[in-house]
């Protein structure tokens, strides 16, 4: 299963570089490697869902989820209880090129149930990035204080130094 940090890594491959959005996977060699590191075939097919996946991700968190979208990628999904000695287990039955997409999918609603609040995008509107806040309080603010967070607050004492300069 996807874990929350590779979860959010998929969510930032769509970082603002010199002002213009990059997308980290338009290359399907890049997707492919990604995906066959999670254990995945890397067929066309799958790359497809995997960028649908990240997509619909990404509006979801930004706010609007994008249900029909959402309904297209899980469906035909099930899981499927297994009774051991070991316990209770649960297994994902998905078609197989979405076995992974759909596990993006499932982990982005496990953070969201037990996280609530607290993965959201960047607070530098200027930043595509995404950050899963970790903290205590719940105050983050920026996917790194090193570039969003420091650039923020340069402009704003900035424009604070400018009022006061002006009689």
């Amino acid at each position: 299963m996807i874990d929350e940090d590779t979860l959010l890594g998929v969510l930032n491959t769509t970082p603002v570089v010199n002002g213009r959005t990059q997308d980290l996977w338009a290359d399907d060699a890049d997707v492919r490697q990604w995906a066959r590191e999670q254990g995945d075939r890397g067929d066309i097919a799958s790359l497809e869902w995997l960028r649908t996946a990240r997509d619909v991700l990404q509006t979801a968190t930004r706010g609007s989820l994008p249900e029909a979208e959402m309904r297209r990628m899980l469906a035909d999904v099930h899981r499927l209880p297994e009774v051991s000695e070991a316990g209770l287990q649960w297994h994902l039955q998905a078609p197989p090129e979405r076995m992974l997409p759909v596990e993006l999918v499932l982990t982005w609603y496990d953070v969201r149930e037990r996280r609530p609040g607290r993965l959201r995008p960047c607070g530098n509107d200027e930043c595509h990035l995404f950050l899963l806040d970790r903290s205590r309080a719940n105050t983050a603010r920026w996917c790194s204080m090193k570039t969003c967070g420091n650039r923020l607050k340069a402009r704003r004492h900035q424009e604070r130094a400018r009022r006061t300069a002006t009689p």
